[in-house]
């Protein structure tokens, strides 16, 4: 896998699980909260934000993370090898968002743009609340489209994603392993 698209509901975890993933796979992330907020909170215009991600998408290798449904997930799922979307339950958000605001209080984290300083208002807690039934549904049926074109990954809890990581650990290690001894073997031709 050269290319990994991470989606799900905010506070699920999809940047800390792109890191991971980019740890292992020695790969880049590109964690698109970083791209589209400006300081302040303020978005990237429409236009703009669609040539940034077309630009990042065209990448040779990268574990993506970010939403961002409505203009560039397609022109983001062409360019993916494979696709993970992490389908927690609306608590578990709750609870990470509220952990993240007081881990990062008055700062910003680094998964977003300088001069985004953690906060939680009505408007976000309401898109929390409605992912489930709107985003949802939606990207559920894309991925379903996609059922024997891409690899797609749903991993419903933190178990599913610990054993995602040992098995891409595992697999990792023998293509390394494996790659080594072909080349021990080929050189000795």
């Amino acid at each position: 896998m050269k290319r990994i698209l991470i989606l799900g509901p905010s506070g699920s975890g999809k940047s800390t699980l792109a890191e991971r993933i980019g740890q292992v796979l020695k790969i880049p992330v590109i964690t698109l909260d970083r791209y589209f907020w400006n300081p302040n909170w303020v978005e990237t215009p429409q236009d703009e934000w669609k040539e940034k991600v077309k630009k990042l998408a065209m990448e040779e290798k990268w574990v993506m993370d970010g939403n961002y449904t409505s203009y560039t997930l397609a022109m983001r799922v062409k360019r993916a090898d494979a696709i993970i979307f992490i389908d927690f339950p609306r608590r578990i958000s709750y609870l990470r968002v509220f952990l993240r605001r007081l881990r990062h209080r008055g700062e910003t984290r680094p998964s977003v743009a300088d001069g985004c300083p953690e906060k939680i208002d009505r408007e976000f807690l309401e898109y929390i609340w409605s992912w489930r039934k709107r985003r949802r549904p939606q990207i559920l049926r894309y991925l379903k489209r996609l059922d024997g074109i891409k690899d797609v990954f749903i991993l419903r809890n933190q178990k599913q994603i610990e054993r995602f990581m040992q098995l891409l650990a595992i697999r990792t290690s023998w293509i390394s392993k494996k790659s080594a001894l072909y080349s021990e073997f080929v050189m000795h031709e």
